[in-house]
C-alpha cells in the first residue's frame, strides 16, 4: 500500500495532491541522478555579461542546483505528507460528497497550502 493509496478518495479530490507529489518525486529523483556539476564536468555556459560578479553568480549558482533541487524537491514531499485530506466527519445528506479537510491546518481541502503549490508547480 502506497502512501498515495492510504489518501485516496472516491470522488478524485486528492487528483491534484497526488499530481503534485508525483510532480516533486520526479524533481527529486532526476536531481539525484544528475551529475554534479563542475567546470571540469560540464564545461562553463556562454559568458552573457562582462562582470566577474555576475560570472562567480553563475558558476555558484550552478554548482548549489543539484543540491538545491533535492532539498526543495524534499520540502515538498514533507509539506505533501503533513497536508492531505481527510473526512470532515460530518453527516451529508443526499449524494454530495462529505466534505473534506486538510489533515494539517484542518481548512477546507485543498488548503492554502496545496492551492499554493499547485499555482507554483503547475
Amino acid at each position: 500500500m502506497t502512501t498515495s493509496s492510504i489518501y485516496a478518495s472516491s470522488t478524485g479530490q486528492n487528483d491534484e495532491h497526488e499530481r503534485l507529489r508525483l510532480h516533486a518525486e520526479g524533481i527529486r529523483e532526476r536531481a539525484a541522478k544528475a551529475v554534479p556539476w563542475g567546470p571540469e564536468t560540464v564545461g562553463l555556459p556562454p559568458q552573457i555579461s562582462e562582470s566577474a560578479l555576475l560570472r562567480i553568480n553563475d558558476v555558484a549558482f550552478y554548482a548549489n542546483a543539484r543540491q538545491e533541487s533535492i532539498a526543495f524537491a524534499d520540502l515538498c514531499l514533507r509539506l505533501l505528507a503533513l497536508h492531505h485530506p481527510r473526512d470532515a466527519g460530518g453527516l451529508t445528506s443526499g449524494a454530495a460528497p462529505p466534505i473534506q479537510r486538510c489533515n494539517c491546518c484542518m481548512l477546507r481541502w485543498p488548503c492554502p497550502t496545496i492551492r499554493e503549490m499547485t499555482g507554483t508547480l503547475s
